[in-house]
């Protein structure tokens, strides 16, 4: 054996458990084990216990010291990423496309972008995060599967999931719409809010999308709860089973949070998309009664109310992009200014390090404030 004392903040899927300890006692762990399931873990931390004990030798080491790797500047990541993202949004429109007219899923392209995907999030999730916020109007279910992936992988990694588990994420996020591909096209493309009997028909994607995935080989509950669950709700109001409570897993209550988010702060061709902090207010009130609150409050936590990629206003005037997040400080990241909001009027680009500077952040902005596309700004 090979035991080592871990703080419990530390402790996470893939670790042989032995003891724990809390302010009283060391005990032993009646059934030693892997930590597989992560609503264990959360139950564990969430109890008066300062240390574990774990089998180095038993443990899932290798998936745990590549989660942990340190972490790669953002200027190097960032040309490793666009790649990525670039590669990521031709897998997945072939994969719409290739639905959309019937023909079989090839989900081989997805796992090995979802590898890469995750390798350059646990690299350096700033880099993906900044460009998966790239909004076009015209192909909103493309960039919100990847968004959705994106952002359940990083919501995964701040709550201590394994690789193996960000993997199925990654997979469970990129397919999660894919039943909006059997439904109305005239629908699902339509320049304005859905009627009521529009959007009854639209729910239907949940349905449809069962079939898909039965179809796809060795598909992880993970990814699957990750599709089928992300339009359920705490208090069963939600759709297409109504689930209720704990008959939503874990990976069901993050899916749904994600979704929200991710659609409110979309640009669709009938609206601006909303900044995250406007996000954040109208998905307060639907916790804790339809959203898990708890989790919520960690998804807050993991974003900020400034995330990477968001667009702010500085003390001085100056508007821009959230380039780099700061891990001891949220409301301190670095922001690429390169618009004048007061003069309305683009001036030549600035890396403002709020940590070091007399600088702050006024409020988040939407690109509704901004005349012109800014989507080159993303890129460099």
């Amino acid at each position: 054996m090979n035991l080592q004392e871990i703080s419990i903040s530390e402790l996470t899927l893939g670790m042989y458990l032995v003891a724990l300890t809390d302010q009283r006692k060391k005990m032993s762990v009646k059934n030693p084990g892997l930590l597989k399931n992560q609503v264990v873990l959360e139950k564990l931390r969430s109890k008066n216990i300062i240390q574990v004990t774990i089998d180095i030798d038993k443990s899932d080491i290798d998936d745990l010291v590549e989660t942990a790797q340190t972490k790669v500047p953002l200027s190097q990541e960032m040309i490793r990423a666009t790649s990525i993202f670039t590669e990521s949004k031709a897998v997945v429109n072939k994969l719409l496309t290739s639905l959309a007219q019937g023909s079989d899923i090839d989900i081989e392209p997805v796992n090995k972008i979802a590898d890469q995907l995750v390798e350059s999030l646990i690299s350096n999730c700033d880099a993906l995060q900044s460009l998966s916020a790239l909004r076009t109007k015209d192909a909103y279910l493309l960039e919100h599967s990847i968004n959705v992936a994106v952002l359940m992988v990083s919501f995964g990694r701040h709550l201590g999931f394994s690789k193996a588990m960000l993997k199925k994420l990654m997979i469970g996020g990129l397919i999660h719409d894919i039943g909006k591909t059997q439904v109305d096209i005239d629908i699902l493309n339509k320049p304005a809010r859905l009627t009521a009997s529009e959007f009854e028909h639209m729910k239907l994607h949940q349905v449809l999308s069962n079939p898909l995935l039965d179809t796809i080989p060795n598909l992880s509950p993970i990814s699957r709860d990750v599709s089928t669950m992300h339009h359920e709700k705490l208090s069963g109001s939600g759709y297409p089973l109504g689930l209720k409570g704990d008959q939503i897993s874990l990976v069901g209550r993050m899916s749904a949070i994600v979704d929200i988010y991710d659609a409110l702060t979309a640009v669709r061709v009938y609206k601006a998309g909303m900044s995250p902090a406007q996000a954040f207010k109208i998905m307060n009130t639907m916790a804790p009664e339809e959203l898990d609150g708890d989790l919520f409050r960690k998804f807050m936590v993991k974003m900020g109310f400034f995330p990477v990629g968001s667009l702010v206003l500085l003390s001085d005037g100056m508007a821009g992009l959230v380039w780099e997040s700061n891990s001891d400080d949220n409301k301190s990241p670095v922001v690429k200014t390169f618009y004048s909001l007061k003069y309305k009027s683009h001036r030549d680009v600035k890396y403002v390090d709020l940590a070091r500077s007399k600088l702050t952040i006024v409020k988040g902005l939407s690109a509704v404030d901004f005349p012109a596309d800014i989507g080159e700004y993303r890129l460099h």
